[in-house]
């Protein structure tokens, strides 16, 4: 099977284990995942983070982004252009996709992450466009469901791997 059809086949398998979680799992699960994300060291001085407004399947953002801007953190939150690079706005404002260089920490979505770190995305390289262009001092982190964290997965050299994972259960550097 190709490098391709294999990424498909899992992006295919994980949407469907996600679609079937239950609410109160996923409610549980997001919520975890805001402790675990702010006892991160590099978000205690970190005035700008990316985030994104999680799909409903996805592990929930919702609580995250509230927690983030209760501490005063300026939080960009991704628009995806026409050609698959990402513009990014904070407060209703339109920033332009340069801005994700301003950010401390880049909070991404993945469908999966080998414990090294190597993640696979939805596919339309946007994320893999960003993360190429931001600072390396920048920490990158995903967040996932623990069975979402995979021992090996298929990968391009153009895809960029994280530097922490997040599940709702651990903390993976």
């Amino acid at each position: 099977m190709s490098g391709d059809l294999t990424k498909q086949a899992l992006r295919a398998e994980v949407a469907a284990r996600r679609r079937a979680r239950p609410q109160p799992g996923r409610d549980a699960a997001a919520a975890a995942l805001v402790e675990r994300v702010l006892a991160l060291p590099e978000l205690t001085a970190a005035s700008t983070i990316t985030a994104y407004e999680s799909l409903p399947a996805e592990p929930g953002t919702g609580p995250l982004l509230a927690a983030l801007r209760a501490r005063g953190v300026r939080v960009l939150l991704p628009v995806l252009r026409d050609d698959n690079d990402l513009d990014w706005v904070a407060g209703g404002e339109a920033l332009g996709v340069d801005a994700v260089r301003t950010a401390h920490v880049l909070v991404c979505p993945a469908v999966a992450v080998t414990l090294d770190g190597r993640r696979l995305g939805r596919g339309g390289g946007s994320y893999d466009r960003v993360l190429a262009r931001v600072d390396r001092s920048a920490l990158t982190v995903a967040l996932l469901h623990d069975d979402e964290v995979l021992d090996d997965l298929p990968t391009d050299p153009h895809d960029r791997a994280v530097d922490v994972v997040v599940t709702p259960t651990r903390t993976l550097r």
